[in-house]
C-alpha cells in the first residue's frame, strides 16, 4: 500500500512491506522494509537535512529516532526532482507505525519541515 503526504510543496511517498525471510516470528522478530519517494513540487531547490520518525509498534510502545540524512545522504532536490530510498525498521510486534518528518533547507538556507505520512507496518501472513 502506498501512503503519501503533501507539505510546504514536497510530496513524500512511504510503501513499506513485510518481509518474511528475515523475520522470525517464534521469537518475535518481525522484519519491515519501507520505499520513500520525496518529489520536489514546490517552487525552490531545497536539502534534506536530518529525519525524525516516530515508531510504535503493535504495544503502543514508542521509539522515537532522529539523526542526520537518510541511508547516509542528505541529497538535493531540484525543482521536479525525484529522491527515493530504501530501508528497514525490525518490531518485535507483527504490526506496527512510523511517522515523521524531513527537515529541509532552501538554497537561501531557511530550515523549514516536510511531513513523512503515517503509515502502518502488517504481517499480512498472520491473521492478527
Amino acid at each position: 500500500m502506498l501512503y503519501s503526504e503533501l507539505s510546504e510543496g514536497f510530496l513524500v511517498e512511504a510503501e513499506p512491506a513485510y518481509v518474511p525471510e528475515h523475520s522470525d516470528p517464534a521469537n518475535g522478530q518481525y522484519f519491515f522494509s519501507y520505499k520513500i519517494r520525496i518529489t520536489n513540487k514546490s517552487a525552490k531547490k531545497a536539502q534534506l537535512l536530518s529525519r525524525k520518525w516516530v515508531i510504535v509498534d503493535g504495544k503502543q510502545h514508542r521509539e522515537d529516532v532522529e539523526g542526520p540524512g537518510v541511508v547516509g545522504e542528505q541529497p538535493s532536490l531540484d525543482l521536479g526532482a525525484t529522491y527515493e530510498y530504501s530501508s528497514f525498521c525490525p518490531l518485535q510486534t507483527p504490526t506496527g507505525s512510523m511517522r515523521g518528518n524531513y527537515i529541509m533547507a532552501d538554497s537561501e538556507g531557511k530550515i523549514f519541515s516536510i511531513k513523512i505520512p503515517l503509515f502502518f507496518l502488517r504481517d499480512n501472513h498472520h491473521n492478527n
